[in-house]
């Protein structure tokens, strides 16, 4: 079978599944594991290199309106790979080409290729991923095993810190203007022994103000800036210490949203145990392997 991925987190899945050998080609986005950088890139950014935070946003929020992408496809590199099976989404014109687009040319392959859409709002529906996409490849074992390890992990951590105070988060997936993380991470938070003060589960993001932020006296906030690293999220909050020192929380520390949070994919599992190692060192001491969380320093 011949794949086309076209969001992240797909790809990420796909090679967990055991079908990297499959995939004939993602986006310029897709770097993990290793072996996706090697493939041929379909897509592009429009957004011009070198922009701000702000800048990024407004022109995110410009081109949304105009009913337009930040991501072009390249189309007829997409014919001439006569893929079998396109993955895409759309849950988030930021995340991904459009949707509409993608059903467009499909249409017009010779192939005619199944276009599958993964638009998951919850941790349970992000696993539900894996299942989508194994009935669509053949990969139902693959994809039980998948889910079953994750399941297991998630419960040790809701089993070590279920007796633990509850810390308050605030989770802000953007920091220019201020947005709070939605979809699945309020309910990672949850589970990681921690209140969410700011988004609820299975709900967009959405922008607030720095009082509102600071009104609702979070004791921890968490930086993960939408596809950033830790080190560049580290970066923008100390841009920004002034307005998270005036939030008043005990801590703030920036993680790796691009490969625990952001992408609804199998890393998430990863982002919640880190997150429990930040809420509860004492009770998960080590977080996974490569993971960290940068304290910044206000």
């Amino acid at each position: 079978m011949r794949i086309v991925s076209l969001v992240p987190s797909a790809t990420e899945m796909l090679f967990a599944l055991g079908l990297g050998g499959d995939v004939v080609a993602v986006t310029h986005e897709c770097d993990y594991p290793a072996a996706a950088r090697q493939l041929p890139k379909v897509t592009r950014d429009v957004l011009p290199a070198g922009l701000s935070a702000r800048e990024i946003d407004a022109a995110v929020k410009r081109r949304t309106l105009d009913g337009q992408s930040i991501y072009e496809l390249d189309a007829q590199a997409l014919r001439e790979l006569a893929p079998d099976l396109i993955v895409t989404q759309a849950l988030c014109s930021v995340c991904a080409v459009s949707y509409e687009d993608v059903r467009a040319i499909a249409a017009e392959i010779d192939t005619r290729p199944r276009v599958i859409s993964l638009d998951p709002h919850t941790v349970g529906e992000v696993l539900g991923d894996a299942r989508t996409l194994a009935e669509a490849t053949d990969r139902r074992d693959a994809a039980a095993r998948l889910v079953a390890d994750a399941a297991a992990r998630i419960d040790r951590v809701r089993v070590a810190t279920r007796r633990a105070r509850r810390p308050r988060v605030a989770a802000l997936e953007w920091l220019d203007p201020p947005f709070c993380a939605g979809h699945w991470v309020p309910q990672m938070i949850d589970y990681a022994g921690g209140e969410d003060v700011l988004g609820l589960p299975g709900e967009r993001s959405e922008e607030r103000d720095w009082d509102q932020i600071a009104a609702l006296s979070p004791d921890i906030v968490i930086v993960m800036p939408c596809g950033y690293d830790a080190e560049i999220a580290h970066r923008e909050a100390e841009m920004h210490s002034e307005q998270l020192a005036a939030v008043g929380a005990g801590e703030v520390v920036a993680v790796d949203a691009a490969a625990y949070f952001s992408r609804p994919g199998p890393r998430i599992v990863d982002g919640l145990e880190l997150l429990a190692h930040i809420l509860h060192p004492e009770l998960v001491s080590e977080p996974p392997t490569g993971a960290r969380a940068l304290t910044v320093d206000l």
